[in-house]
């Protein structure tokens, strides 16, 4: 080892963890940012995309933190105002007097194109 700079593998081990410790702190806060706007993205997109006979259904798009640690986000987004609507209209259902009512995809869509957005926003906030 050089005299006057030297430093024990110990203290090189401790700088270097905690080194990594606020990089991985700044990468967890980074990708929650990223995971609550593209929650906010998804939920602006199904009110532009969902069915519109009275517009109740499609005004009540929402999201929220469902659970947050200090290592963890998950965001449900859900509709506040007609909760039971949602499988019927994407899937399609039986009609009172027979029949079939078609389905009318727009959630589904929506989720592929969020989880793709979420993957390269977090790629971008993480380099």
């Amino acid at each position: 080892m050089m005299a006057g700079n030297s430093i024990s593998l110990e203290e090189m081990a401790t700088e270097i963890k905690a080194e990594l410790e606020e990089y991985s702190e700044e990468v967890t806060e980074e990708t929650k940012k990223v995971v609550k706007q593209v929650a906010k993205n998804a939920v602006a997109k199904l009110k532009q995309t969902s069915p519109k006979k009275t517009g109740v259904y499609a005004k009540g798009w929402t999201s929220k933190v469902a659970y947050e640690s200090s290592e963890d986000i998950r965001i449900q987004v859900y509709n506040r105002k007609k909760p039971k609507l949602t499988h019927l209209l994407e899937n399609g259902h039986a009609k009172q007097n027979g029949g079939r009512a078609a389905a009318i995809p727009h959630i589904r869509p929506v989720e592929q194109e969020v989880v793709g957005q979420l993957s390269k926003k977090i790629k971008v906030a993480i380099k």
